[in-house]
């Protein structure tokens, strides 16, 4: 029970921009487009105002300061005291605006995705474990809010900030300012290179949360069965190794940060350093002023704050897009049910189902269903027989088109399966499975799956007809009571009868009973049996059953073999075929005692 590497898990290392996934990235912001350009107003505002004090304190002691001006030295505190407070105030606007676009982006980000995932073939679901799925739709997307909040508009800022630090420090005095900048080249170097490895750590990080996050839905899952075999310490063993996975690419990035945080701090101190050792010699000689050695002192404080902070902006920007091209891979997927058709029918299916020489196969060329022809006609009930992997569930999925056929037609009142439109069709389909899924949330939420067309009268109905009503009245709370996940608090039967009645509300013209009946006990089996005959007349119905005993009064039984046709007949016609395989797997259940 390894988890596999999916598709969407692939990531581009060696790239150190992808400017098509940030352009699709921005697409995003359209309908937020005022409020963008605002957030870049504030940046640049933010940025020039945060460069504005040192320049202020430089002219306050050269100028008021130096010269005795108690009036000009109150009116700079005053400009000084309200740069502070703009300053602040743009700063909240920013980190607000700028978390507010993360946030409504994110939202519509998450939204698209969870409506194409509703809109993908069951077969990718096949393919892809869930706790990667999972990961896509929560972490990766929420990775995205830091790409506006705390990536790109920072970044930009942060950019901005040395420009008009650099602006101000030529300004003031160019030589001060080469001397300031003479760490730069191997601060620069080693910003690089933290990047470059950040980069990879990070995107190591991502790779190990989704494989961590599959590994544990799937054994959480799965909890039952690992237990039965006695299976925890080795499962436990497999989580180990993941989890180590994830801590040592968790730890390597945390290496490269103490790394490289008190490498810049320490050329940034050498760059201080060399600005006071020259600029005191300036002093002496008069020809640097104290307000400007003070005020390159704050501007280099400045300055390297924010080159510091580019390479963890720019990581921070890097795995945003790292997740933003998961994200658009997943959108991007062609897995799509097909759902051209939008033939809605005028009054309700009659319910005439034919299969006319269909071919499948879930990985061609490796054939599931072979030439597979067979019609029910409205009213009938076509029982399908066969060993495990014989095809029967696949023409169940097929009617449901979960799956789409590679050659031959599917016919539903003599009309292409795929000319219906899908949702008009499937709620003509009510299907009942071996394994029935519940919600977590009410009795009612589960029959009626938030549906407002359906009020507790029609449930109460369709309890009735199944026999339901007597073990869900006897719960607290009746139709209000809260069910656990997958049904956990209700029996086999009892989650079984519930699914009868979800099948029975939206009153199908086609009923699909997929072994429904080979995991409850003989009382309930009976109970279910009688709302069977019941909820089949005038409905065509197509039945899979194990038991014998339960479709021997269906109009036609099909026994497949291989995703063949081998023998078709009623129960009576195939008894007669003393070495048919229907006539052998009867008499074999019979000395079983399990056919009556």
């Amino acid at each position: 029970m390894q988890p596999q590497p999916d598709a969407t898990s692939a990531t581009k290392t060696g790239q150190v921009f992808d400017w098509l996934v940030l352009r699709r990235l921005l697409s995003y912001v359209t309908p937020y487009r005022g409020v963008f350009i605002g957030l870049i107003v504030l940046t640049v505002a933010t940025a020039a105002l945060g460069t504005l004090r040192p320049f202020l304190i430089q002219k306050m002691v050269d100028v008021s300061i130096e010269q005795g001006d108690r009036t000009g030295l109150n009116h700079m505190f005053l400009w000084l005291l309200g740069l502070l407070v703009a300053h602040a105030g743009v700063s909240y606007l920013q980190t607000y605006y700028g978390g507010w676009l993360g946030q409504y982006i994110v939202r519509d980000i998450r939204t698209d995705l969870y409506r194409h995932l509703l809109n993908l073939k069951l077969s990718f679901f096949d393919r892809t474990p869930i706790g990667v799925l999972v990961t896509r739709n929560i972490s990766d997307v929420e990775t995205l809010s830091d790409v506006f909040s705390e990536g790109l508009a920072a970044m930009v800022g942060d950019i901005l900030q040395i420009l008009f630090i650099m602006g101000f420090m030529f300004y003031i005095d160019w030589r001060l300012t080469l001397i300031s900048l003479s760490v730069i080249p191997p601060l620069l170097f080693s910003t690089y290179v933290f990047k470059e490895k950040v980069k990879v750590s990070f995107q190591d990080v991502r790779n190990a949360v989704a494989k961590l996050n599959s590994f544990v839905q799937e054994h959480l899952t799965g909890m039952s069965v690992v237990q039965i075999f006695g299976n925890e310490q080795r499962e436990f063993k497999k989580f180990e190794k993941i989890n180590r996975e994830h801590t040592d690419a968790n730890i390597r990035s945390v290496l490269y940060y103490s790394i490289y945080f008190p490498v810049a701090e320490v050329l940034g101190a050498i760059g201080v350093g060399l600005l006071v050792w020259y600029a005191a010699q300036g002093q002496i000689e008069g020809t640097i002023s104290k307000g400007a050695l003070i005020a390159f002192i704050m501007y280099n404080a400045l300055f390297f704050r924010p080159i510091r902070q580019i390479a963890d902006r720019f990581n921070t920007l890097q795995l945003g897009l790292v997740s933003t091209e998961r994200l658009l891979k997943l959108l991007d997927s062609t897995d799509l049910v097909a759902t051209t058709g939008d033939y809605v029918p005028a009054a309700p299916l009659e319910g005439d189902v034919r299969f006319d020489h269909v071919k499948f196969a879930y990985n061609p060329p490796e054939w599931v269903l072979k030439d597979i022809s067979f019609h029910a006609k409205p009213g009938q009930t076509i029982a399908f027989v066969g060993a495990t992997g014989a095809g029967k569930t696949s023409i169940i999925n097929l009617l449901s088109r979960f799956y789409d056929i590679q050659e031959g037609r599917i016919l539903v009142d003599g009309r292409d399966l795929r000319d219906y439109d899908l949702s008009v069709l499937r709620r003509q389909i009510g299907v009942v499975l071996q394994d029935v899924f519940l919600f977590a949330g009410s009795i009612r939420d589960n029959i009626t799956l938030g549906s407002s067309e359906i009020n507790d009268e029609q449930i109460w109905e369709a309890a009735d007809l199944v026999g339901a009503r007597r073990f869900i009245e006897r719960l607290p709370g009746a139709l209000d009571y809260p069910v656990m996940e997958r049904g956990a608090t209700l029996s086999v039967g009892q989650r079984q009868l519930i699914s009868f009645v979800r099948a029975l509300v939206y009153q199908p013209r086609v009923i699909v009973l997929d072994e429904a009946t080979s995991s409850v006990d003989s009382e309930t089996e009976e109970m279910i049996q009688n709302a069977i005959e019941k909820l089949m007349q005038g409905r065509t119905s197509l039945v899979i059953a194990h038991r014998l005993s339960t479709i021997q009064k269906a109009d036609q039984i099909i026994v497949l073999d291989k995703g063949e046709i081998k023998e078709v007949g009623t129960h009576e016609e195939l008894l007669r075929l003393e070495n048919g395989y229907y006539a052998q797997l009867y008499r074999m259940q019979y000395a079983l005692g399990e056919a009556s």
